[in-house]
């Protein structure tokens, strides 16, 4: 098996007052990694240290076998191959869509090609905005085409800043799409800044989840969110993001069948997104829509039931609350219940359990 190529972020230390930076990071180099965090957890300077418009005394940053920054070495930003989007979209005012393109591209010894651009700004679904000035153009609108002009000078790292956070929640559900096209096409590292979960569901492959400073846990997205250990807390959206795959259709009732990539013998029932057999989806499914029964019912209105078996209880952000890990298979559902819920049913890890859900999002 070939050694994956990983973005290693090590010793990237800063001292402010009310502020300190201690990280020391392995990151897949394929994929959307999330920086995920309240605001103040440090993620955003964190991504100016990876850009170099931070500089961290002692710190070492390398993309595969090229170093960026270490005792002897500190590239400039403008040396490295990186493309950045923040909050913002900071297009020129006076370039149009097109000229704000060419003014990327013309700042990188390596840009894209014209048949590679065309293909980015097809994937961004741009084309037709080219010859309009950012006054112009929707907030979503500038947004894409700041991806657009991030990605023309060909980077080897992708990194984005909140890009959603300045968007009403309309023209953040009118670009999510897009971003989801780049992250199935896109063979280049992103790094996402986000403190919103739903975005970090729909886009992440891994996550890194930071508190004052510190990465308090990093690891695959689907693993590291059924985790009850983590000293942060999701709060309402706690819940687990799963793989899965559209394996059946039920046309009258308007619902498809998602199985666990982990499991194929279980799924879901959700409605029916129009996907092909066979085509690769993620369900959200959130703490509060889960229920847990020692004995499996009938006569309900629940359409998914799933026998499981009790992994680990812990406790919720209020003292009332607990929150179960359940092994369905080899995928992982956690449920929000009250601790008295779970004295009065006897939970204890490895119970048998049956695994009652109201909900489920299909994302992706």
């Amino acid at each position: 098996m070939n050694t994956p190529i990983s973005l290693l972020l090590a010793r990237f230390k800063l001292d402010r007052p009310g502020f300190s930076l201690d990280v020391d990071l392995d990151l897949p180099a394929r994929g959307v990694t999330a920086l995920f965090g309240h605001s103040g957890s440090g993620k955003t300077t964190l991504l100016r240290c990876i850009a170099g418009l931070e500089r961290a005394p002692g710190g070492r940053l390398s993309l595969d076998s090229e170093v960026w920054q270490d005792a002897n070495t500190f590239l400039p930003t403008h040396l490295r191959p990186i493309g950045y989007v923040f909050q913002e979209a900071s297009l020129f005012p006076h370039l149009s869509a097109r000229g704000n393109l060419e003014y990327g591209m013309k700042r990188s010894a390596k840009a894209l090609d014209r048949s590679a651009l065309d293909h980015i700004v097809d994937l961004l679904g741009i084309g037709a905005l080219l010859d309009r000035r950012p006054e112009a153009l929707s907030g979503g609108e500038r947004q894409r085409v700041a991806i657009a002009r991030a990605l023309a000078v060909k980077p080897k790292l992708l990194l984005m800043d909140e890009p959603l956070a300045a968007l009403d929640l309309a023209r953040k559900q009118e670009i999510l799409p897009y971003l989801e096209r780049l992250h199935e096409e896109l063979e280049i590292p992103v790094l996402y800044v986000s403190h919103a979960p739903d975005e970090v569901a729909r886009l992440a492959d891994y996550i890194v989840v930071m508190r004052e400073g510190r990465a308090v846990a990093a690891g695959p997205l689907t693993e590291t969110l059924a985790r009850l250990d983590l000293p942060i807390h999701l709060g309402e959206d706690a819940g687990v993001v799963l793989d899965a795959m559209v394996s059946e259709r039920d046309a009258q009732w308007h619902l498809a069948r998602a199985t666990f990539a982990d499991n194929p013998d279980a799924g879901v029932w959700v409605r029916d997104g129009g996907h092909a057999l066979g085509h690769h989806v993620r369900v959200r499914i959130l703490a509060r829509d889960v229920s847990l029964a020692v004995t499996r019912h009938t006569g309900t209105s629940i359409q998914n039931i799933l026998p499981g078996v009790v992994a680990e209880l812990a406790n919720d952000t209020h003292p009332a609350l607990a929150l179960v890990r359940v092994n369905v298979g080899g995928a992982s559902l956690v449920a929000r219940l009250t601790w008295r819920s779970a004295h009065d049913l006897g939970l204890t890890p490895g119970q048998i359990v049956y695994a009652q859900i109201k909900a489920v999002a299909l994302i992706g």
